[in-house]
């Protein structure tokens, strides 16, 4: 199949991982890298020998079909804006927005130039969570009743070396995290119909204990606890919690309950981990995982996919209607605390096809 000329714009922590797993994809055809800080672009661009370029150079370049934006949350909408007025598909890094107000304009505006939209995560696509998939739709937990899911850790000023815009407007835990939790469920139960939340952050600050800037102190300006309930479409009804704020836990990632069994999950934050399956009467068993992808870290496997249905002329995965509607979701958690009442979700999305297909060696997900 051809090739698809795509550019990078935000050269950050997570660009390492999305370049290292490009070369996974023989349909993605890097054609360049840009960041604000030309000095970082240039630093990527001997690590992966791929072309540090300008950003204009990137939008102009008409061999380039698809800008993947891999800048910082706050940046996310303007980035794709810009890669959608110089007539490019765009694919954003995880959230879509902010806020649902400006994932609207984003999803708006990508209409009208008849343009797609895409973001991640994409881990939903890993072996695992695909295993999870085919346990659900086999039957195997009988009717759907619910769940739980969980992430919660004392923050991320621990590791990383810039760790403010996680406690600005745009980040907190259920932005940050939510979006890998909420995904992976509508993969397995399909969308979300309501939402209930309480939210609080227990600190005004935080101090980084990572390095370069140990000991610096950061204002938070968002919640940083979260926790609530989804009421599904399809009548499942899961819990949800989300923190930066609690030292250690023994709850797993997530858990699926029907009334012939329950499905244990593992991280949906990672493409691989072991799948349990319990049986009404029996115990948990380990789950054989033969899909593709649970391996490594496939970090870009959703822009693969996108560049084989844009060649292809099909749906892609891990699209903008998915990632807007997540958006939507984890933004009625803080609007349902705020307000006390009991959040209606009003966007609409498909749970995506299975991933049915490798993609390694240019074959096509169907």
């Amino acid at each position: 199949m051809e090739t698809l000329g795509l550019g990078i714009i935000g050269c950050g922590n997570i660009s390492s991982a999305y370049l290292k797993a490009m070369t996974s994809f023989p349909i993605l055809d890097i054609r360049g890298i840009a960041d604000l800080n030309r000095s970082l672009a240039d630093q990527r661009a001997a690590e992966f020998n791929v072309p540090a370029r300008d950003i204009g150079e990137l939008l102009a370049d008409p061999s380039i079909e698809l800008i993947v934006n891999l800048t910082v949350p706050k940046a996310h909408v303007a980035v794709a804006m810009q890669a959608l007025e110089a007539g490019k598909h765009t694919y954003s890094e995880k959230p879509l927005g902010i806020n649902f107000t400006e994932g609207k304009k984003l999803a708006a505006f990508a209409a009208t130039r008849d343009l797609r939209i895409g973001a991640a995560p994409d881990t939903f696509l890993g072996g695992a969570h695909q295993t999870a998939r085919a346990i659900v739709d086999s039957g195997a937990l009988g009717q759907p009743v619910g769940g739980t899911a969980n992430f919660m850790c004392p923050g991320h000023e621990r590791w990383h070396p810039n760790p403010d815009f996680y406690y600005e407007i745009g980040g907190g835990p259920m932005l940050d995290m939510g979006p890998y939790y909420i995904t992976d469920l509508v993969n397995l139960l399909g969308p979300v119909a309501r939402v209930a939340g309480f939210a609080m952050a227990p600190r005004n600050e935080r101090v980084i204990t990572s390095q370069p800037r140990h000991g610096e102190h950061i204002p938070v300006h968002v919640p940083t606890h979260v926790a609530g309930v989804m009421a599904f479409e399809n009548g499942a009804v899961v819990q949800i919690g989300m923190s930066f704020d609690v030292a250690g836990h023994k709850h797993v990632p997530l858990e699926i309950y029907g009334t012939e069994g329950t499905l244990i999950v593992p991280d949906p934050n990672h493409f691989g981990g072991q799948v349990e399956l319990l049986k009404k009467g029996g115990t948990f068993e380990p789950c054989d995982t033969s899909e593709p992808y649970a391996d490594g870290n496939y970090r870009s496997i959703g822009v693969a996919d996108m560049a084989h249905a844009i060649r292809s002329n099909r749906p892609h995965r891990a699209s903008g209607s998915l990632a807007l509607h997540v958006l939507e979701v984890m933004e009625a958690f803080h609007t349902a605390a705020e307000t006390g009442t009991t959040i209606a979700i009003t966007t609409q999305t498909e749970r995506p096809a299975p991933l049915s297909q490798s993609l390694i060696g240019g074959h096509i997900g169907r």
